[in-house]
């Protein structure tokens, strides 16, 4: 298994070793020609229209983060269209599917940055063109493989003409209109095969030679060859349909958590009533959960609490709910031997039970958390985890608040070793368990908004002047709000945390989205109705950001699904109508599909180390 993600930068610790591994990737395959090109791939990135292109690199990852493949992509937004640069899979590992994968990614990024199709060099299948027999087989492979998914070279044209007298394999250039009938006009050929030209040969090629290139594009529209190596043409899902749907992961195990006592309103019924209202306006798939290791929970918990909860709930009798009433404000460093005693030491109040599934569905609501972290690195604009119990009051060392674990906390430290994070909690009671584990962090900033805890759950933080200590001063910011504040009150909140979010700019934005703000929520005060969460997910889709949106809160059930429906319309309708104004600037995202088919052969001799130094792709293997 492995996953496609885009590499933005080299900022992130974990993005600057995948770009290492890249460029170890193109050393190897080309071991003496593109050493230049690997060296400056970090600066092409970092400054992505140095060239008057975008320049985007997309990664093929195992679950131990080790890249297996990439692809380079060069996206001229003025021409509208894409180029793909390079694909190469890691050595021996053609026929894995890498490839496949990735230039479905290649195909979706095209399809939702509005490009009329992919651009790409292949060396050529014809021996007419190609007079080194040695390269057609391996030739004819890679174009088959492009023609699966419609993919052909364009005829009629000069483009096969050598640049170096005598060159014995020179490319054709195939072009991939994305599964639309769309025909490609002659004057935007002549554009982008100019750009094309430029872009890799304006330094090597002798005068006139691309001038003469360009004018040899007579066809209006241009020519495509006809199918070789495929009976029909590929008939593919549009990109549109594949990838516009939200990631939702939902907590499958969540009713075995169910505290029947009085009063215990984080019930399972909950999420039952979200899930009744949820697809009824926006669109969203089921994914399944994918289980992680515990270490990921470790990395923000202490292992104290970790363990003590894991063993707790273990020697509860079913049916049976161990509540902590004793709290250890003198000597904290002894510890009794009662269960219901020693609960006091981990907890923050009196009403966050232990029972025999408390563990089991907190443990199983990370691994939702997580498994839709990864598609937001995947890609994905937005994804969603409905999980009970919730976790945003879950500190380091301590639980409490219906709280166990800290979700959305876990998945923001997941998510900083790709990139910079941020946490907005919007829930009616402050988030303190977050605010504690990332108190002193710079590369995680988080941010509250919540009920003033003069009157409101924690009560003992969530004050203005808690901004974090050492690195992470002045990242955290808490905005309490009075008890009887306003739907306008709460706009202005968001959008004060919206500023200082942008000031961040954040790789990943983390919502920690609580309903209990909503008129009659049996534990808040404020009066917000369907479309003023409607209005609240506009605005916070508008920020930028791919979204992780943890569930939180919300109690009312009567009313639960209808205002978690209006924010994720709200939210869903932000981001799509961002995404399409800014398609030149915006990173498409979504979940790449996986089909197998034939790689890049891999072991280039001595013609593709020629052709590597005039930076044809490694798809195209040859030279001009």
């Amino acid at each position: 298994m492995f996953r496609i993600r885009r590499i933005p930068d080299d900022l992130a610790p974990r993005n600057a070793e995948a770009i290492d591994e890249v460029q170890a990737i193109l050393r190897q395959q080309f071991p003496k020609a593109l050493a230049s090109d690997a060296d400056t791939l970090p600066d092409q990135l970092r400054n992505p229209f140095r060239k008057r292109f975008r320049t985007l690199l997309y990664v093929a990852e195992r679950a131990d983060d080790r890249v297996q493949g990439f692809a380079l992509v060069q996206h001229s937004p003025d021409l509208g269209f894409v180029f793909l640069d390079y694909l190469a899979a890691g050595s021996r590992l053609t026929g894995s599917g890498i490839g496949g994968a990735l230039y479905e990614r290649v195909r979706d990024t095209a399809a939702e940055l509005g490009a009329v199709g992919v651009f790409m060099e292949c060396l050529a299948d014809d021996p007419a063109i190609c007079l080194n027999a040695a390269l057609l087989p391996g030739n004819a492979a890679r174009l088959r493989f492009y023609e699966s998914f419609g993919a052909r070279p364009i005829i009629g044209t000069a483009f096969e003409t050598p640049i170096i007298e005598g060159g014995s394999c020179p490319p054709c250039l195939v072009f991939d209109g994305l599964g639309r009938d769309a025909p490609l006009s002659r004057d935007g050929a002549r554009a982008i095969v100019r750009a094309i030209l430029e872009l890799k040969y304006a330094r090597v090629s002798p005068p006139g030679y691309i001038d003469a290139v360009v004018a040899s594009i007579r066809d209006d529209p241009v020519r495509l060859r006809p199918l070789r190596y495929h009976r029909a043409e590929p008939r593919l899902i549009p990109n549109g349909e594949r990838r516009g749907a939200i990631p939702l992961v939902v907590n499958d195990r969540h009713d075995i958590h169910h505290v029947r006592d009085r009063g215990y309103v984080e019930a399972p019924v909950r999420i039952a009533s979200i899930l009744k209202e949820l697809d009824r306006v926006t669109p969203f798939k089921r994914i399944p959960v994918v289980h992680f290791t515990e270490r990921h929970i470790r990395a923000v918990h202490d292992r104290t609490l970790v363990d003590f909860i894991r063993r707790a709930c273990a020697k509860v009798p079913p049916d049976r709910s161990i509540y902590p009433y004793v709290f250890p404000v003198r000597r904290p460093d002894r510890m009794p031997k009662d269960l219901p005693l020693r609960a006091g030491y981990f907890c923050i109040d009196t009403f966050t039970p232990l029972n025999a599934n408390a563990w089991l569905a907190a443990r199983r609501a990370v691994d939702c958390t997580l498994t839709a972290a990864s598609h937001v690195l995947e890609g994905a604009p937005l994804a969603y985890a409905l999980v009970r119990p919730p976790g945003h009051h879950a500190e380091r060392r301590v639980f409490g608040g219906f709280c166990y674990l800290n979700n959305a906390a876990i998945a923001a430290h997941h998510l900083s070793r790709y990139g910079r994070v941020a946490v907005l909690d919007i829930d009616y009671h402050h988030g303190n368990g977050t605010q504690d584990i990332f108190w002193s962090r710079d590369d995680v900033l988080t941010v509250s908004i919540h009920g003033d805890p003069a009157i409101a759950y924690p009560y003992f933080s969530g004050y203005r002047d808690e901004v974090g200590e050492g690195e992470g001063r002045g990242f955290n910011l808490n905005i309490p709000l009075p008890e009887r504040a306003s739907p306008a009150d709460l706009r202005k909140a968001v959008e004060r945390a919206l500023r200082r979010i942008r000031r961040h700019a954040p790789d990943f934005l983390v919502l920690a989205v609580g309903f209990d703000t909503a008129a009659g929520d049996p534990t808040g005060s404020w009066r917000n109705r369907p479309q003023d969460f409607r209005r609240l997910g506009e605005m916070i889709g508008a920020a930028g950001p791919a979204i992780l949106a943890v569930q939180e809160g919300g109690y009312r059930t009567r009313t639960l699904g209808t205002n978690a429906a209006c924010f994720f319309e709200g939210l869903w309708a932000a981001i799509v109508e961002r995404r399409a104004k800014g398609a030149t600037t915006a990173e498409p995202g979504g979940k790449t599909a996986r089909r197998g088919a034939a790689e890049t052969p891999s072991g280039p001799g001595d013609d593709q180390e020629k052709t590597a130094r005039l930076g044809i792709p490694r798809q195209a293997v040859g030279h001009r």
